[in-house]
């Protein structure tokens, strides 16, 4: 049978293809060459445009294995959906597949770096990924090497703003310092500075420019320095490296024009989350070989507005918001901001949530930057080809209730998910936690929903835990071969205040004397409750040490860690792969070692597929994080206990760290280096923050990325949007136990209800 498409000419079906996006798509399809910005509203068809924009520049240029469009992104499923999208394209137009390439940012420089090891200068067959994290071994060994060769510096930090030098806090000091402090302080400096192309050597030029007492720069360029000189001993490398070792090809003027010959342009999306690093081999590709003073074909796409990563990467949404900018002097800015996802309530919400902080941070705060990139979500026109866009509001469409605790927020929410899921079976809904102990108490507290209900409830965080396993096995293996090292003491105590076994209490004052913490004389003082349990759960753990085989060792953990069903298929997988890892060498150090090994290397995979259909099934509700929940959307959105402390919260200095002040040193550092790349970005002199002015910097970064995140969340709800904020509620969640009488305290709504409530009235549930 012949098709529709087969009886139309290219230039027809690429005109069909035009009419049937969006004003702000159309920009994107009509491009021809040159640098050029999209800046998408959320819901706005940002990947299905730029899958049909690329299909037809491979049509219109005749593009082909020797000349391709390169489509970057940042996760492997996100490339694997753009990829097939343009097959699926390309094909309606009976064209060959091989004009493009799809691949994840670092999977690009890979490829780049691998075609040429002796310019990348990686042996990339010997070399490990890491991915460096504060409790990693790497980062740990860096601190230990700092803090040996610069005593001076040490001991500065460890007198702090003042001491009196008991021999008890100073051994407190030492481990609030080597522990916590110096390895975030390590962590930050790393991500962000190698992230913006920054050496030591350069982050040592900057710290000239600083005048604080404890050098935090100095101190920073230090463990910089320690930490590339250990990855470089051991061959490892990490995220940044792939992205170095391309710029070091591409510094090769024969071989940057060959790739360049090869490349027609780029595509980028969620450029909101790019680093300056991985801006430069972009725009590097796309650059003409023959003329370097013409305008790169590069397209940009993103949205500014979405920017919620910064808390776990260097993304900094200024520096997409500067390239829009430079792109509008040129005329040269699109905005995608026609979106059919939400209902009209839900997307006159969020866009009032969007001018009222810009507004207010204008009234409170002197600072030019502001949360928000200024532009709203309009709904679709009537003959958008989008099914059911724009959906009919659910009940008031936004729903917001003032219950008095949270365990009266539970049942509002179960009468009103049974409800929603029994009446329409073939939608689905979302809980959506700031914060994974607020997810795990709901979890708990719907547990019945699919003997009782037939809902079935997905908690996405028991998911993401998996990966945390082999380095918590681990971590408690290492106290039970070495129970008195106060350092594996330590992180014992964090896993099990973690998985919720013990309360949070100060861990530093329990693990500096292992042996009075763990078996103290008739003469002590009896210990708090807290103590006493923590006390007898790590010498349960010992005794088993003693009474197992080391080899039974890994599920017993599992099981003494409450962990579930999924969780345990998880670990005793690990116990498998570790058994035929040691076989003739089979001892506790040797299965320390494995575990060791496949911590660095980052090779164990869950039981689990992480697939994002599991989140979006009919007849289910998924109790996810805002972070996890970008990029998806459900029927129904719940987001319970927005507290003022929590969203958008803000920056305290830890108890065991006040010694040093009233700032935190690796969030001065962040702010410090935040500040000197963007004018070095803008071609300006340093500009290096005091303590408390970066502290203070830093603050805001927090409060602008918290409210962003709010602003993500609500626009994940197609047709009801159901938020609240109890009156009562934890001091802190990661302190509640559900399961023992715990005081609640009363809790300030996050500031945005209010201003909800007064705007849009009707939204205010009675009950």
């Amino acid at each position: 049978m012949t098709t529709n498409t087969e009886l139309l000419s290219q230039d027809e079906i690429l005109q069909q293809w035009r009419k049937s996006l969006r004003p702000g798509q159309q920009n994107l399809a009509d491009w021809e060459g040159g640098r050029m910005a999209i800046s998408a509203v959320p819901g706005a068809g940002k990947s299905h445009s730029l899958a049909v924009a690329a299909a037809m520049t491979i049509a219109r240029h005749q593009l082909h294995s020797k000349k391709q469009l390169v489509i970057v992104t940042y996760t492997r499923s996100a490339a694997s959906s753009i990829k097939e999208k343009i097959k699926k394209r390309l094909k309606e137009l009976q064209l060959p597949q091989s004009g493009f390439m799809v691949q994840t940012l670092h999977g690009l420089a890979l490829h780049i770096a691998s075609r040429h090891p002796d310019l990348s200068q990686l042996n990339l067959e010997t070399a490990t990924i890491v991915i460096p994290t504060p409790s990693h071994r790497i980062i740990r060994a860096a601190v230990e090497q700092w803090m040996i060769q610069s005593p001076y510096r040490y001991q500065n930090l460890l007198e702090g703003s003042q001491f009196d030098g008991e021999e008890a806090e100073k051994l407190r000091r030492q481990s609030v310092l080597r522990t916590e402090v110096l390895p975030n302080l390590a962590h930050t400096v790393v991500r962000e500075a190698k992230s913006s192309g920054l050496t030591p050597q350069q982050v040592w030029d900057m710290s000239e420019y600083a005048t604080d007492s404890y050098s935090i720069l100095a101190i920073a360029a230090g463990l910089y320095e320690q930490y590339e000189r250990l990855m470089r001993s051991r061959d490892f490398i990490d995220y940044d490296d792939m992205i170095l070792a391309a710029l070091r090809v591409l510094e090769n003027d024969a071989i940057r024009k060959r790739w360049q010959n090869s490349v027609f342009g780029v595509f980028e999306d969620e450029a909101q989350d790019s680093s300056p690093l991985q801006e430069k081999l972009i725009s590097i590709l796309a650059n003409d070989p023959n003329d370097p003073d013409l305008s790169p074909n590069l397209i940009r796409v993103g949205d500014p507005n979405q920017a919620i990563n910064s808390t776990f990467t260097p993304a900094d949404p200024v520096y997409f918001n500067w390239f829009c900018d430079r792109c509008k002097q040129q005329n040269k800015l699109a905005t995608m901001n026609q979106a059919g996802r939400s209902s009209k309530m839900i997307i006159e919400a969020a866009n009032y949530v969007l001018s009222w902080v810009n507004q207010i941070w204008n009234s409170k705060n002197n600072q030019t930057e502001k949360p928000f990139r200024l532009q709203s979500i309009q709904t679709v026109s009537s003959n958008d080809p989008q099914a059911d866009a724009n959906p009919e509001s659910v009940g008031q469409g936004l729903e917001i209730h003032l219950p008095e605790d949270i365990y009266e927020t539970v049942s509002l929410i179960e009468k009103r998910v049974i409800e929603l899921l029994t009446n329409n079976p073939d939608h689905n809904a979302a809980i959506l936690v700031r914060e994974n102990r607020q997810g795990r108490f709901l979890a708990e507290k719907f547990a019945h929903f699919s003997k009782e209900y037939g809902i079935r409830v997905y908690e996405v965080s028991e998911s993401d835990r998996f990966s945390q396993i082999p380095e918590e096995i681990c971590k408690l293996l290492q106290f039970l071969d070495r129970p008195h090292s106060p350092d594996y003491l330590k992180s014992t105590l964090e896993v099990l205040e973690k998985r919720g076994l013990i309360s949070a209490q100060d861990l530093n004052a329990l693990s500096t004397y292992p042996e009075q913490f763990l078996y103290p004389t008739p003469l002590e003082n009896q210990p708090k409750k807290e103590i006493e349990i923590a006390k007898n759960l790590c010498c349960e753990l010992l005794k088993a040490r003693l009474e197992l085989p080391h080899y039974q060792l890994i599920p017993y953990l599992g099981m003494k860690l409450k962990y579930t069903g999924s969780e345990l298929a998880t670990t005793q997988k690990l116990a498998s792969r570790i058994y035929q890892q040691t076989i003739g060498n089979s001892s506790l150090k040797s299965t320390i070692n494995a575990l060791n090994e496949i911590i660095t290397s980052e090779r164990f995979e869950a039981v689990e597929d992480d697939n994002e259909e599991l989140y979006t099934r009919k007849k289910q509700l998924t109790i996810i994080t805002m972070h996890k929940a970008k990029g998806l959307d459900w029927d129904y959105v719940f987001m319970p206990f927005l507290h003022e402390d929590i969203l958008p919260g803000s920056l305290r200095v830890p108890v065991a760290a006040k010694f040093l002040g009233e700032f935190g040193i690796a969030e001065v550092a962040r702010a410090q280096l935040r500040s000197a790349v963007h004018t070095q970005y803008q071609n300006l002199s340093p500009r290096i923050l005091e303590p408390m002015q970066a502290w203070t910097e830093a603050g805001l970064l927090k409060k602008a990325e918290e409210y962003r995140l709010l602003y993500v969340a609500m626009t994940r709800a197609k047709r009801l949007l159901w938020m609240s904020s109890a009156k009562m509620g934890p001091f802190r969640w990661n302190t509640f136990r559900s399961d023992q009488s715990t005081q609640l305290q009363n809790k300030k709504p996050c500031p945005v209800i209010p201003v909800l409530i007064n705007h849009f009235p009707e939204s205010m549930m009675t009950f």
